[in-house]
Protein backbone atom coordinates (compact mmCIF):
# COMPACT_ATOMS: atom_id res chain seq x y z
CA UNK A 1 0.00 0.00 0.00
CA UNK A 2 0.92 3.33 -1.04
CA UNK A 3 2.69 5.61 1.74
CA UNK A 4 0.45 9.15 1.91
CA UNK A 5 2.44 12.48 3.06
CA UNK A 6 0.54 15.45 4.39
CA UNK A 7 -3.00 16.95 2.83
CA UNK A 8 -2.15 20.59 1.40
CA UNK A 9 -6.14 22.17 1.01
CA UNK A 10 -6.71 23.42 -2.03
CA UNK A 11 -6.74 27.10 -2.14
CA UNK A 12 -8.55 28.22 -4.92
CA UNK A 13 -11.74 25.60 -4.17
CA UNK A 14 -11.54 27.18 -0.33
CA UNK A 15 -11.68 30.81 -1.52
CA UNK A 16 -14.52 30.13 -4.31
CA UNK A 17 -16.61 28.60 -1.87
CA UNK A 18 -16.09 30.85 1.11
CA UNK A 19 -17.47 33.37 -1.84
CA UNK A 20 -20.50 31.60 -2.57
CA UNK A 21 -21.63 29.83 0.83
CA UNK A 22 -22.67 32.66 2.72
CA UNK A 23 -24.43 34.49 -0.38
CA UNK A 24 -26.51 31.09 -1.03
CA UNK A 25 -27.00 30.83 3.25
CA UNK A 26 -28.11 34.71 3.67
CA UNK A 27 -30.50 34.17 0.61
CA UNK A 28 -31.79 31.24 2.18
CA UNK A 29 -32.69 32.67 5.15
CA UNK A 30 -34.23 35.71 3.36
CA UNK A 31 -36.53 33.03 1.23
CA UNK A 32 -37.22 31.78 4.75
CA UNK A 33 -38.47 35.15 6.38
CA UNK A 34 -40.40 35.72 2.93
CA UNK A 35 -42.26 32.41 3.16
CA UNK A 36 -42.95 33.31 7.01
CA UNK A 37 -44.79 36.58 5.80
CA UNK A 38 -46.87 35.32 3.02
CA UNK A 39 -48.04 32.56 5.65
CA UNK A 40 -48.80 35.12 8.38
CA UNK A 41 -50.76 37.24 5.35
CA UNK A 42 -52.91 34.43 4.70
CA UNK A 43 -51.97 33.95 1.35
CA UNK A 44 -52.54 30.67 -0.19
CA UNK A 45 -50.44 27.33 1.38
CA UNK A 46 -48.91 26.77 -1.84
CA UNK A 47 -46.92 30.35 -2.37
CA UNK A 48 -45.46 29.91 1.09
CA UNK A 49 -44.68 26.74 1.10
CA UNK A 50 -43.08 26.99 -2.29
CA UNK A 51 -40.99 29.71 -0.54
CA UNK A 52 -39.74 27.65 2.42
CA UNK A 53 -38.98 24.76 0.15
CA UNK A 54 -36.06 26.95 -2.25
CA UNK A 55 -35.16 28.78 1.03
CA UNK A 56 -34.76 25.22 2.72
CA UNK A 57 -32.66 23.78 0.15
CA UNK A 58 -30.46 27.17 -0.01
CA UNK A 59 -29.49 26.73 3.79
CA UNK A 60 -28.94 23.50 3.43
CA UNK A 61 -26.56 24.22 -0.01
CA UNK A 62 -24.78 27.01 2.39
CA UNK A 63 -23.95 24.78 5.12
CA UNK A 64 -22.92 21.94 2.22
CA UNK A 65 -20.73 24.31 1.10
CA UNK A 66 -18.86 24.99 4.44
CA UNK A 67 -18.55 21.58 5.25
CA UNK A 68 -16.85 20.71 1.90
CA UNK A 69 -14.67 24.06 1.70
CA UNK A 70 -11.33 22.02 3.06
CA UNK A 71 -12.32 19.11 1.33
CA UNK A 72 -10.23 19.63 -1.89
CA UNK A 73 -6.68 18.84 -1.52
CA UNK A 74 -3.56 17.33 -3.18
CA UNK A 75 -1.40 14.70 -1.24
CA UNK A 76 1.94 13.27 -2.12
CA UNK A 77 1.97 9.42 -2.33
CA UNK A 78 4.87 7.15 -2.45
CA UNK A 79 4.23 6.65 -5.80
CA UNK A 80 1.78 9.12 -7.52
CA UNK A 81 0.55 12.23 -6.50
CA UNK A 82 -3.40 12.37 -5.17
CA UNK A 83 -5.61 15.29 -6.49
CA UNK A 84 -8.82 15.55 -4.78
CA UNK A 85 -12.14 17.73 -5.06
CA UNK A 86 -15.49 17.26 -4.06
CA UNK A 87 -16.56 15.60 -6.92
CA UNK A 88 -13.24 13.98 -8.39
CA UNK A 89 -10.20 11.56 -6.95
CA UNK A 90 -7.48 11.92 -9.39
CA UNK A 91 -4.03 9.66 -8.72
CA UNK A 92 -1.59 11.03 -10.97
CA UNK A 93 1.43 8.69 -11.54
CA UNK A 94 4.95 10.24 -10.98
CA UNK A 95 5.63 8.43 -14.35
CA UNK A 96 3.67 11.24 -15.90
CA UNK A 97 5.54 14.29 -13.96
CA UNK A 98 8.15 15.66 -16.18
CA UNK A 99 9.00 18.12 -13.62
CA UNK A 100 7.23 20.82 -11.35
CA UNK A 101 8.12 24.35 -11.38
CA UNK A 102 6.17 27.53 -9.57
CA UNK A 103 5.04 30.94 -10.31
CA UNK A 104 3.44 33.64 -9.14
CA UNK A 105 -0.86 33.63 -9.92
CA UNK A 106 -0.83 36.73 -11.25
CA UNK A 107 1.50 36.46 -13.82
CA UNK A 108 0.14 33.23 -14.87
CA UNK A 109 -3.44 34.44 -14.89
CA UNK A 110 -3.38 37.94 -15.92
CA UNK A 111 -6.47 39.81 -15.51
CA UNK A 112 -6.60 41.14 -19.23
CA UNK A 113 -6.33 37.30 -19.85
CA UNK A 114 -9.00 35.51 -17.84
CA UNK A 115 -12.57 36.67 -18.12
CA UNK A 116 -14.13 39.15 -15.29
CA UNK A 117 -15.20 36.54 -12.86
CA UNK A 118 -12.01 34.50 -12.80
CA UNK A 119 -9.87 37.69 -12.27
CA UNK A 120 -11.98 38.71 -9.72
CA UNK A 121 -11.00 34.77 -7.69
CA UNK A 122 -7.44 35.68 -8.96
CA UNK A 123 -7.24 38.57 -7.80
CA UNK A 124 -6.56 38.19 -3.69
CA UNK A 125 -4.56 35.47 -4.37
CA UNK A 126 -2.21 37.09 -7.13
CA UNK A 127 0.61 37.48 -4.76
CA UNK A 128 0.72 33.53 -3.78
CA UNK A 129 3.29 30.89 -5.78
CA UNK A 130 1.26 28.17 -7.47
CA UNK A 131 3.10 24.79 -8.16
CA UNK A 132 3.09 24.52 -12.16
CA UNK A 133 3.24 20.28 -12.63
CA UNK A 134 4.00 19.35 -16.51
CA UNK A 135 3.10 15.98 -17.31
CA UNK A 136 3.47 13.80 -20.52
CA UNK A 137 -0.36 13.18 -20.64
CA UNK A 138 -3.19 13.88 -19.04
CA UNK A 139 -4.88 10.25 -16.40
CA UNK A 140 -7.78 11.04 -18.10
CA UNK A 141 -9.07 13.46 -21.17
CA UNK A 142 -8.95 17.06 -20.46
CA UNK A 143 -12.34 17.75 -21.32
CA UNK A 144 -13.60 15.32 -18.58
CA UNK A 145 -11.02 17.27 -15.75
CA UNK A 146 -12.08 20.56 -17.26
CA UNK A 147 -15.54 19.54 -16.07
CA UNK A 148 -14.68 19.19 -12.77
CA UNK A 149 -11.82 21.59 -12.22
CA UNK A 150 -11.68 25.15 -12.24
CA UNK A 151 -10.57 26.58 -14.97
CA UNK A 152 -7.39 27.97 -13.03
CA UNK A 153 -6.16 24.83 -12.73
CA UNK A 154 -4.85 24.86 -16.45
CA UNK A 155 -2.66 28.05 -17.64
CA UNK A 156 -2.60 26.90 -21.10
CA UNK A 157 -3.54 24.00 -23.14
CA UNK A 158 -0.02 21.58 -22.51
CA UNK A 159 -0.21 18.57 -20.10
CA UNK A 160 -0.06 20.08 -16.78
CA UNK A 161 -1.67 21.44 -13.44
CA UNK A 162 -1.80 24.96 -11.58
CA UNK A 163 -1.49 23.72 -7.95
CA UNK A 164 -2.25 26.61 -5.53
CA UNK A 165 -1.65 25.69 -2.02
CA UNK A 166 -0.91 27.84 0.99
CA UNK A 167 2.36 25.87 1.98
CA UNK A 168 3.79 26.02 -1.56
CA UNK A 169 7.52 25.77 -0.55
CA UNK A 170 6.77 22.38 1.84
CA UNK A 171 4.63 20.94 -0.16
CA UNK A 172 7.23 21.22 -3.48
CA UNK A 173 9.90 19.46 -1.75
CA UNK A 174 7.46 16.45 -0.13
CA UNK A 175 6.37 16.11 -3.81
CA UNK A 176 9.96 15.91 -4.87
CA UNK A 177 10.90 13.75 -1.77
CA UNK A 178 8.35 11.06 -2.80
CA UNK A 179 9.24 11.46 -6.34
CA UNK A 180 12.90 10.71 -5.70
CA UNK A 181 12.42 7.58 -3.35
CA UNK A 182 9.57 6.12 -5.68
CA UNK A 183 12.27 6.24 -8.69
CA UNK A 184 13.31 3.46 -10.56
CA UNK A 185 16.79 3.72 -9.09
CA UNK A 186 15.71 0.99 -6.07
CA UNK A 187 14.43 -1.56 -8.05
CA UNK A 188 16.92 -1.24 -10.79
CA UNK A 189 20.29 -1.20 -8.25
CA UNK A 190 18.44 -4.52 -7.02
CA UNK A 191 18.17 -6.67 -10.18
CA UNK A 192 21.77 -5.07 -11.15
CA UNK A 193 23.06 -7.02 -7.99
CA UNK A 194 21.11 -9.95 -8.51
CA UNK A 195 22.75 -10.07 -11.51
CA UNK A 196 26.43 -9.25 -10.68
CA UNK A 197 26.06 -11.75 -8.07
CA UNK A 198 25.63 -14.93 -10.43
CA UNK A 199 28.93 -13.64 -12.85
CA UNK A 200 31.83 -15.70 -11.90
CA UNK A 201 34.46 -14.50 -9.37
CA UNK A 202 37.87 -13.70 -10.79
CA UNK A 203 39.49 -13.37 -7.58
CA UNK A 204 38.84 -17.26 -6.64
Amino acid sequence: MAKGGRRYPLVIYTHMLDRWWPAIFVLGLALLGLAWAIYNLGFEEWRWLSFSSIGGLNVFAGFLLLILRKSAYVQPYSDHLKLATPFLRLNISYKRLIRSTSANMGALFPPNDVSNWQAGIVQPVAKMTAIIIELNAYPMPRSFLRFFLSPLFFKDKTPHFVILVNEWMKFSAELESMRTTSGPSAPQQKRDNSILSRLPNKNK
